[in-house]
């Protein structure tokens, strides 16, 4: 497999490699070496979207970061080197999260983030047997064609400038790709690296190269300030992950749903935002995308509680197309806003009742879960209510009355029979009246309530209509 940019080879992987495919090869002696090469065209903008999704990766690393040029990230991390217990546990940290991501990369250490840069992009056979953190890494292949380069800077000192200008010397002059005609020139006066031109006077350099050329080589020692616009967190959420090869079981596609859910929610936390609702994308082989939402019933940043709502809905998918990547989304971000957990919870209560709520809706739909409630109303017809809105809402104060769980939906009319009213049989009277009279504006009620028992010993909830004196039934006490 190879990119292409403007008919010319810009990367390829290893197995071309093996078979003398090489960068700046022209594309139809690269099909000549390889037969079965595969040619992709390079796409900038998916670059520059896996750039951002990286950026917001590393902004759960350290809050001082930012892409340089079209495929770099910088990482301020001399300020949390304690927070995560070093240098070389934050390394592997980075390394992990790469590595995972699937991305191709090089990590390059030095106290200037130009330094970094430069460290980064070492041939890598000088760093062959360079064993210290800041070695040039080299891990896998992308599935997209880019190769993210991290840059890690850490503070400057004495002694690191020193050691820093030792680190460069033997680097060539040609990374310098921003200054060709430069380079070339100093190429053509015998100098190759960058230890030739630091023995050089500052002032030499800059008549031979140009103020800007001196500026920058200022910036990489550490003597000129180079300020950047740190990257500032985005209002929505957007990650993939390619596989690199055909999914067709639903199950595989969960470890990659796991890693996105935990980047994902790591991202909340770190931006103090939240969220109830994920959109989830599976691109197929064929290039057609397969949406489906998750909804939660109350904002969530913890993975897990993300995960299982996902799961359910991925057992429930009927793939018709194999799968090589895994997309989220989520746009509806919030400002989050810190809640304290219940304080008579029980011991035995592992999750809220949302959660098990937002499961049920998940798994059998959203129209088949609903939620009985009840409003400050006189009349009890109008009291209760029936809403697909499972959210916890406000409680009507309780007026210490007697009510029955189950209601009719109207008053039935019951017969009356020496006076006592009848229901499959007599009807004892046993507490009551409660008066309640209502809607006076519109069409007037008064009501005489009563707690009534059959011959079985079942409880009904009674009225006499005092305006049409009849009796109703209108609940049961179950």
């Amino acid at each position: 497999m190879a990119v292409l940019e403007k008919q010319r080879v810009r990367v390829c992987n290893g197995a071309a490699a093996a078979l003398g495919v090489k960068a700046g090869m022209g594309s139809a002696t690269a099909r000549t070496l390889a037969d079965n090469l595969l040619l992709l065209e390079r796409d900038p903008e998916a670059e520059q979207r896996r750039l951002q999704q990286l950026c917001c990766w590393g902004y759960s690393i350290t809050p001082t970061l930012y892409p340089y040029r079209d495929d770099c990230l910088l990482l301020e991390v001399g300020s949390c080197l304690r927070l995560y217990g070093g240098l070389e546990a934050l390394l592997a940290l980075v390394e992990r999260g790469l590595t995972q991501r699937g991305a191709q990369y090089r990590v390059g250490l030095g106290p200037t983030p130009k330094s970094a840069v430069l460290l980064s992009i070492k041939p890598l056979e000088a760093s062959a047997t360079d064993t210290s953190p800041e070695a040039l890494n080299h891990r896998g292949d992308s599935a997209a064609g880019l190769e993210a380069l991290t840059g890690a800077t850490v503070p400057r000192s004495e002694h690191e400038a020193e050691s820093l200008e030792a680190r460069l010397a033997p680097l060539p002059l040609k990374l310098l790709e921003d200054f060709p005609r430069q380079v070339d020139a100093l190429a053509k006066a015998g100098l190759w690296t960058f230890g030739d031109i630091l023995a050089l006077p500052r002032q030499a350099l800059g008549r031979r190269c140009g103020r800007e050329f001196v500026h920058y080589l200022e910036q990489v020692l550490g003597t000129a300030e180079d300020r950047q616009p740190v990257f500032e967190p985005p209002q929505a959420f957007n990650d993939d992950y390619w596989f690199g090869y055909e999914v067709k079981a639903n199950q595989e596609l969960l470890p990659a749903i796991e890693l996105l859910l935990q980047t994902f929610c790591r991202f909340l936390r770190n931006t103090q935002l939240e969220t109830q609702q994920v959109e989830w994308l599976l691109y197929g082989i064929n290039h057609k995308i397969h949406r489906f939402s998750v909804c939660s019933s109350q904002p969530q940043t913890h993975w897990q509680a993300w995960y299982q709502l996902t799961r359910i809905k991925v057992e429930q998918l009927q793939l018709d197309q194999s799968i090589e990547g895994v997309g989220l989304t989520s746009e509806q971000l919030l400002p989050g806003n810190a809640t304290s957990g219940d304080l008579f919870q029980q011991a035995g209560q592992k999750e809220p009742l949302h959660s098990l709520l937002d499961r049920l809706k998940s798994r059998l739909g959203l129209q088949s879960v609903s939620k009985l409630g009840s409003r400050d109303e006189h009349l009890p017809e109008f009291a209760g209510y029936c809403s697909l809105d499972t959210r916890p809402g406000t409680v009507p104060s309780e007026n210490g009355e007697l009510r029955p769980f189950w209601l009719m939906q109207e008053p039935q009319p019951l017969k009356v029979f020496n006076g006592q009213p009848c229901w499959q049989g007599r009807l004892d009277l046993l507490d009551g009246p409660e008066r309640i009279e209502d809607n006076w504006w519109e069409c007037p009620v008064s009501r005489d309530y009563y707690v009534a028992r059959d011959s079985t010993g079942l409880l009904y909830w009674v009225f006499r209509d005092r305006l049409r004196g009849e009796w109703f039934m209108q609940g049961v006490f179950l």
